[in-house]
């Protein structure tokens, strides 16, 4: 909002005769400017300037009509101020904008108490409001008032007339303004593209521009860039292209269209630097061409990585080469010696022999663990564990592989953490592999424990070398770990995707060179002794289970769904699908119809868990009978891949949506609060043992069907010994007495010899 407190003029409007030339003159003003502020100042100044109105006020809108702009003339600050911030302004203002005509008053202040509006902070007297319209689409409006004498027609025809030309100077400037936002915003993106860009005059060769990446790119070559160099690298950047040939900045301008070609660019002297060259040049659809635009995207980097990558293979090799070579020796020598070795020899072979089949094994089993983790398909087991229990191991395995750091433990007493526990000692073994490696050998290693609201976190701390902070955030990098005193460089580099594997967090700190380094990882605390064990899931967020043996695949729907608001549970391998139903309690599954050694059809049928559970099959057969297949054996739905994200998505919501049972069912007087997981008969509530509950739950699932024994004895105990027809039978006895039911003739649970037990459909008499 601006304001101007410019007095009004003290005489009254122009004479008849001066009117044309003062209304030329006031166009000229606002059609001289291009900036808005000074468009809309200049119009309800020279609107005042024509009429002699003590003060004024334009008011704009945008393309939906809403309030832009407003600007006074002719008001002190405090007026400003009263007039912006009345409450009824802007409905007397919406009023006023609704007009199609100039609006003549001899008093506003009366017009506007007939209208219900209180009185206004600064009385205007006589009023003239001129509506501003371009295109037939109105702009907004000025508005003139405290004119002695009130104003006159001939002051309306002449506002009329310039409100038409100030309409036209307010657009354009709008488009002025819009124009150069767009072009600060285009140069903004420019200047920071991670790609260096050069502006070429397609005539001479010779740049125009360079944004921030190319001058970065100059910089090795020793290039000041400045409006002098600029034409200096014309000539002086020579390109060697793929073919050999050397080109200039000039030579491009005339070249083909270049797409995604290695260059060397160089310079007098032998400097030179490998970049990614593309040239495009812009100009007329049919014309000469005006501008080349070349884009440089340096390949520094990508060689860094390919000489990391050659790094780590080349370690990799050398930490298989050592132990195969020890190996490979011992048995030789075993082999090749002429005396008879006695038994302790042989022992002391066969020893290194066990040793190094143990490295060996651990480095292959770190790029196995390595590949899955960028795979994704590495999946753990959470469930509560004692994290005393966890270093200990951990601590006796270290230990027991050679380890010769003393390992301190700090740790409150009774701290439970929900962890895969042989996945989490694996995390604390490669920890203190690297705490050795960068120690001397009688630093001690500290593990310290702590809970901070629902997690727990555990540091890991060494008393070496430390880590500089510019290396710290390259740490858990692939290739990016070092492997001073051996290792593969792999072990932080697992321990963080163990860690986010479980949900938690991972991140190193070091107060700087020789002063140690603390590696901490979190978990979520674990319940305590004796209390139920709640699901490991992401809270508020419906778990789901993907099985599929196709790495990729198996990511891809892990990805999509997580995306889509769901908790995943991933795994390729069969065997496990027991174990996540049992601690991630999924609410639906999603199967490949083809698993390694078993029909996904097959699975569904016979497995405790699955059998209760939708489940959507995916596949590649695409077949009619496949599908009907799948159909009739009871899936929610069948997939045929490939397919999209947002169509596994949705395909999972709509199956969870159909078979989600109702919060509450009613049978007669009986009434099932699922949400509550409370139970009333005739508006009385029903004291129900945990079983009792569970065997009313698992009827009402089929409700009006019935229910087999085998089903209800799995809903009610699962794999936990102590579910058989006789306990189920005991369990129906004494839950038909607290309904009053009569075992002859039941209303509620209704016997089906031979078959098992139904509750009636909802609200059967």
């Amino acid at each position: 909002m601006d304001q101007d407190d410019r007095t009004a003029p003290d005489s009254g409007a122009p004479h008849a005769g001066g009117r044309d030339a003062a209304l030329t003159a006031a166009i000229l003003r606002i059609g001289a400017s291009l900036d808005l502020d000074t468009v809309l100042r200049e119009v309800v100044e020279s609107a005042r300037a024509l009429t002699g109105a003590a003060c004024g006020a334009i008011a704009t809108v945008d393309e939906a009509g809403a309030p832009r702009d407003f600007v006074t003339s002719g008001f002190d600050e405090e007026q400003h101020r009263a007039m912006e911030t009345w409450p009824d302004g802007p409905r007397l203002f919406e009023r006023l904008r609704a007009l199609d005509a100039p609006l003549r008053l001899p008093d506003l202040d009366a017009w506007a108490g007939g209208l219900g509006f209180p009185p206004i902070p600064v009385p205007c007297g006589a009023f003239q409001a001129t509506p501003m319209r371009h295109r037939g689409e109105a702009v907004g409006g000025f508005f003139l008032g405290g004119k002695e004498g009130g104003f006159s027609d001939a002051d309306e025809a002449m506002l009329v007339l310039f409100a038409q030309q100030a309409a036209s100077a307010l657009a354009n400037a709008r488009a002025h303004r819009e124009e150069r936002r767009a072009r600060a915003d285009l140069e903004a993106l420019v200047e920071t593209c991670p790609v260096g860009v050069f502006v070429l005059d397609a005539a001479s060769g010779a740049p125009l521009s360079l944004n921030r990446e190319a001058r970065r790119l100059l910089a090795p070559l020793e290039v000041e860039v400045d409006e002098r160099s600029l034409q200096w690298l014309r000539e002086a950047l020579v390109c060697r292209r793929g073919d050999g040939r050397e080109v200039t900045l000039a030579d491009l301008c005339h070249a083909e269209i270049v797409r995604a070609e290695e260059v060397e660019i160089s310079v007098p002297g032998g400097r030179s630097v490998r970049t990614l060259l593309d040239a495009t040049p812009i100009g007329p659809a049919e014309g000469a061409v005006e501008r080349l635009v070349v884009t440089l995207q340096d390949l520094a980097p990508f060689e860094a990585l390919e000489r990391s990558r050659a790094e780590f293979l080349e370690l990799v090799s050398h930490e298989l080469r050592a132990p195969l070579a020890a190996i490979r020796g011992s048995a030789s020598t075993a082999l090749e010696d002429r005396h008879e070795a006695d038994r302790d020899e042989l022992r002391q072979y066969l020893r290194i022999v066990e040793e190094q089949s143990g490295r060996m094994s651990g480095l292959i089993g770190d790029l196995l663990d390595a590949g899955r983790i960028g795979a994704g398909t590495l999946s753990v087991d959470p469930a509560p564990a004692a994290l005393s229990g966890i270093v200990e191991r951990a601590r006796t395995a270290f230990a027991g592989a050679g380890g010769r750091h003393p390992v301190t433990v700090e740790a409150p007493q009774g701290l439970r953490v929900m962890a895969d526990a042989r996945r989490i000692v694996q995390v604390l073994g490669n920890l203190f592999d690297n705490a050795a490696r960068h120690s001397v050998e009688t630093a001690p290693i500290l593990v310290s424990a702590a809970r901070e609201g629902t997690e727990v976190s555990v540091s890991v701390t060494d008393g070496g070398e430390g880590i500089p902070p510019e290396r710290l955030v390259h740490l858990f990098r692939r290739h990016a770990g070092n492997s001073k005193g051996g290792g593969s460089g792999l072990g932080l580099v697992i321990c963080k995707g163990l860690v986010e594997a479980h949900g938690g967090r991972i991140r190193a700190a070091s107060a700087g060179v020789a002063r140690g380094t603390t590696v901490t990882f979190t978990r979520r605390a674990g319940v305590g002794v004796g209390a139920p064990a709640s699901r490991p899931r992401r809270r508020g967020r419906t778990p789901v289970l993907v099985v599929d043996d196709d790495p990729h695949a198996l990511r891809q729907m892990r990805e999509a769904l997580a995306g889509a608001g769901y908790d995943p549970a991933a795994t390729a391998e069969p065997a496990s699908i027991p174990r996540l139903l049992e601690t991630k309690r999924p609410a639906l599954a999603v199967l490949d119809l083809v698993l390694p050694g078993v029909d996904g059809i097959e699975l569904m049928r016979t497995l405790p868990g699955l059998t209760d559970l939708p489940v959507i099959f995916v596949s590649a057969y695409g077949e009619g009978d496949t599908v009907a297949r799948a159909l009739e054996a009871g899936a929610a739905d069948y997939i045929v891949k490939p397919f999209s994200p947002a169509e596994l998505a949705a395909r999972v919501a709509l199956a969870l949506r159909r078979h989600s049972p109702p919060a509450s069912l009613r049978v007669g007087e009986l009434v099932l609060d699922r949400a509550k997981r409370r139970v009333t008969l005739a508006g009385r509530a029903l004291r129900l043992t945990a079983t009792e509950y569970r065997l009313l739950h698992a009827l009402s699932l089929d409700a009006g069907g019935v229910a087999t024994y085998e089903t209800l004895i799995r809903r009610i105990w699962g794999d936990k010994e102590g579910g058989n027809v006789a306990a189920l039978r005991s369990a129906v006895a004494k839950l038909r007495r607290k309904l009053g039911d009569d075992a002859r003739k039941p209303r509620y649970v209704i016997g089906e010899r031979g078959l098992g037990y139904r509750l009636p459909e909802p609200d059967e008499p």
